[in-house]
C-alpha cells in the first residue's frame, strides 16, 4: 500500500484504555509464561495500531503545518497520549513483576525489562497534565520556526530553503542571507525565550513531582539510558575537550586557509571550498533514483529495503511552504513501513537524506520483521550509529551524486563530521547546566552558551550581521534543545561509533559491513555497550578511545 492510500482514523482512547485494561486482566489471570506471552501479543497489536495512527497524523501535520485537520489531530494526541502512556506503564509493571519474569526476559530481552524500570520512574498520573502542556509547548515552538517567511529576491522562503544561500560561495550572498535569518530570529527572540523558560520550569516540576532533584535525572530515564549514566557522559565530554577539540580546530584552520580568508567567521563555516561546497547534480527525483541504484549494488538487503520505500512512496523530501523544518525517519508498525521526511534544498544535505535517514530506515525495515516489539525499542545512540555509519558505507557511490566533485564531498563530509563532535558535546553540556539551574534567566542561559562556545569552538567569531548569535542565541535554533532534551549527545556518541567503521572499512570493507549488518539486526535485543563489543567496536566511554579514533581519522584525512 502506498503512503497516500494509508487510511487514517483517530484513535478512540477510551476504547484503547478498555482494551488495555482487558489485556492487563488477562495477563494477571494467565497461568504460565506461554499464556502471558500470548496475552502480550495482544498488547503488541494494540500498541502497533495506536502508534500507526498517531504517526500518520504526525507525518501529515509535518508535511503541512497549516492543515487545520491534522493540526487538530496532532493536538489531540498531544493531549491524550500522556494519560494512555501512563496506563501502559501500569501494564509494563505487571510484566516486570511477573512470576514468570525469567522466562519472559529470555524472549523479550534484558533491556526491555530495564526500560520498564526506567519508564516506571518517569511517569505518573500526577504529571500527565504537565506532559500534555509540555507537548503543546514543543508543538508551538515547531510551528514558530515553520512560520518563517523570509523575503529573498522576490520569493518567500522558509528556513530550510535559505540553507543554500547561507552556504553560498559568494560571501556577499552569505552575509545577506545570514542577516535575514538573524532578523527572523531576533523578531521571535522574546517568544523563544518565553517558550524555553516555560519548558524548563515545566520539566523541572515534573521531575520534582516524580521524586527527582532535577530534570536531568528524569531526562536520563526518559532517554532510556540503560547501560551508562551521567558520570560516563561527563567523562566522555572531558575526552572531547582534551583529545578532540584540537583535532577539530585543525579542520577549521584548514578550511580557513582553503577559502583564503584572514578570519573564519560563523557565516563561512558551512562553506568547504572557495568554488562552493559540493552540490548534488540532478533533480530530487534523480537523486532518489541514484540512491536506488546505490543500494541495489551495496547489498541484497539494502536493495530490498530501498525498492520497498520507493514502491510505496515512503519519502516526502520536497521543500514546500508551511512544511515543518528539518528531517526525520519514523515507522508505521501496521504496515511494517519506515517513512522518511525531509526538506531537499539543493545542498549536500539532500544526499544525507539518502544516506543518514536511510540508515535509520534500513534498520527499521530489518527490525520490523522481528516479532518481538521490544527489540525495536532502540536507544537513540544505537539508532544514530545505524544512520551515521551508513553515511560512510555509501562513500564508494558518491560519484553518482557529485560527479567529478565526489572527492571534495568526501573531504568535506569527514571535516563536517569531525567538527560536529565539539558542537554536539557543547549542546549536551549546556542542557546539563540549564536543568541543574532551572532558575536561570534567559540572559544567563545565553551567557553560559557563550562560555561553552569558547571552550568547544575557540576559533568561532560571529559577523556583525548576526547579533542574535553573537549574544548567545545560537542554541535557540537547535530544535532538539526544545523538543528532545538530552537527545543530542546520542549523535556524538554514535558519530564516534561511525568513525570506527570508517577506519575499519579502509582496511576491510566487507568485514566492516558484516559487522554493521549484524549490529542493525541486533536492534535492541541487548544493551548498547554490550552490542558494541559484540560488533567489534570500542566503547566511547573507555579512556583513550577518543584519542585513538582521532589518530586513526587524522591518518585518513592527511591522505585525502
Amino acid at each position: 500500500m502506498k503512503f497516500g492510500e494509508m487510511p487514517y482514523q483517530r484513535i478512540d482512547f477510551d476504547a484503547a484504555k478498555k482494551e488495555l485494561a482487558s489485556i492487563m486482566e488477562a495477563f494477571q489471570a494467565a497461568g504460565t509464561a506461554e499464556e502471558q506471552l500470548n496475552v502480550h501479543r495482544r498488547y503488541y497489536k494494540l500498541m502497533g495500531h495506536i502508534k500507526t495512527q498517531a504517526t500518520l497524523a504526525e507525518i501529515r501535520h509535518s508535511i503541512d503545518t497549516s492543515d487545520p485537520f491534522y493540526e487538530k489531530e496532532k493536538n489531540y494526541y498531544d493531549q491524550e497520549m500522556p494519560a494512555f502512556l501512563n496506563q501502559e506503564v501500569q501494564y509494563k509493571k505487571l510484566l516486570y513483576h511477573s512470576p514468570y519474569r525469567r522466562e519472559l526476559e529470555a524472549v523479550i530481552g534484558g533491556p526491555a525489562l530495564k526500560n520498564i524500570e526506567l519508564a516506571a520512574k518517569a511517569v505518573s498520573e500526577e504529571v500527565v497534565p504537565l506532559m500534555q502542556q509540555e507537548n503543546a509547548l514543543v508543538t508551538e515552538y515547531q510551528k514558530l520556526l515553520a512560520s518563517a517567511k523570509i523575503d529573498w529576491e522576490g520569493q518567500t522562503l522558509n528556513l530550510s530553503m535559505m540553507t543554500p544561500y547561507l552556504n553560498h560561495e559568494n560571501r556577499d550572498i552569505r552575509r545577506k542571507a545570514a542577516s535575514k535569518v538573524n532578523t527572523f530570529y531576533q523578531g521571535i527572540e522574546e517568544q523563544l525565550d518565553t517558550l524555553y523558560d516555560k519548558l524548563v520550569k515545566n520539566r523541572t516540576e515534573q521531575a520534582r513531582k516524580l521524586g527527582f532533584e532535577t530534570y536531568t535525572e528524569l531526562g536520563y530515564c526518559r532517554m532510556n539510558r540503560n547501560s551508562y549514566g551521567r558520570e560516563d557522559i561527563e567523562n566522555f565530554r572531558k575526552q572531547i575537550k582534551k583529545d578532540w577539540v584540537p583535532f577539530a580546530e585543525k579542520m577549521w584552520e584548514n578550511r580557513r586557509k582553503r577559502l583564503g580568508l584572514a578570519k573564519l567567521y560563523h557565516m563561512d563555516e558551512g562553506l568547504s571550498f572557495p568554488e562552493g561546497s559540493p552540490k548534488p547534480s540532478g533533480t530530487p527525483e534523480e537523486i532518489l533514483k541514484s540512491g536506488q541504484e546505490m543500494y541495489e549494488e551495496l547489498s541484497p538487503e539494502t536493495k530490498e529495503f530501498f525498492d520497498f520505500m520507493m514502491e510505496r512512496d515512503l519519502f516526502d523530501v520536497f521543500s514546500r511552504p508551511h512544511k515543518q523544518v528539518g528531517g526525520y525517519m519514523t515507522y508505521l508498525p501496521d504496515y511494517q513501513a519506515p517513512f522518511i521526511f525531509a526538506n531537499f534544498n539543493g545542498t549536500a544535505g539532500d544526499v544525507d537524506v539518502v544516506t543518514h535517514e536511510c540508515g535509520h530506515a534500513f534498520q527499521g525495515y530489518i527490525s520490523g520483521k522481528d516479532p518481538i516489539m521490544e527489540h525495536s525499542d532502540i536507544t537513540m545512540e544505537t539508532a544514530e550509529t545505524h544512520s551515521m555509519s551508513m553515511e560512510f558505507f555509501t562513500n564508494p557511490w558518491m560519484e553518482h551524486f557529485f560527479g567529478d566533485r565526489a572527492a571534495d564531498f568526501l573531504k568535506s563530509q569527514l571535516e563536517d563530521a569531525v567538527v560536529f563532535i565539539p558542537y554536539g558535546s557543547m549542546v549536551d553540556e549546556f542542557q546539563h547546566i540549564v536543568y541543574d539551574h532551572p532558575e536561570m534567566t534567559p540572559a544567563q542561559r545565553k551567557e553560559e552558551w557563550k562560555k561553552l562556545e569558547h571552550q568547544y569552538k575557540p576559533h568561532l567569531t560571529y559577523e556583525e550581521e548576526s547579533p542574535f548569535y553573537a549574544e548567545g542565541g545560537f542554541w535557540q535554533r537547535q530544535h532538539h534543545i526544545y523538543s528532545y532534551p538530552f537527545y543530542y549527545i546520542d549523535y556524538v556518541i554514535a558519530q564516534t561509533d561511525a568513525f570506527q567503521y570508517k577506519i575499519w572499512m579502509q582496511k576491510d570493507y566487507k568485514a566492516a559491513w558484516e559487522s554493521y549488518l549484524s549490529f542493525c539486526q541486533a536492534s535492541a535485543s541487548d544493551f548498547f555497550t554490550r552490542m558494541l563489543k559484540d560488533a567489534g567496536l570500542d566503547s566511547p566511554f573507555e579512556p583513550g578511545t577518543i584519542r585513538q579514533i582521532a589518530a586513526g581519522l587524522e591518518e585518513i584525512y592527511d591522505r585525502m
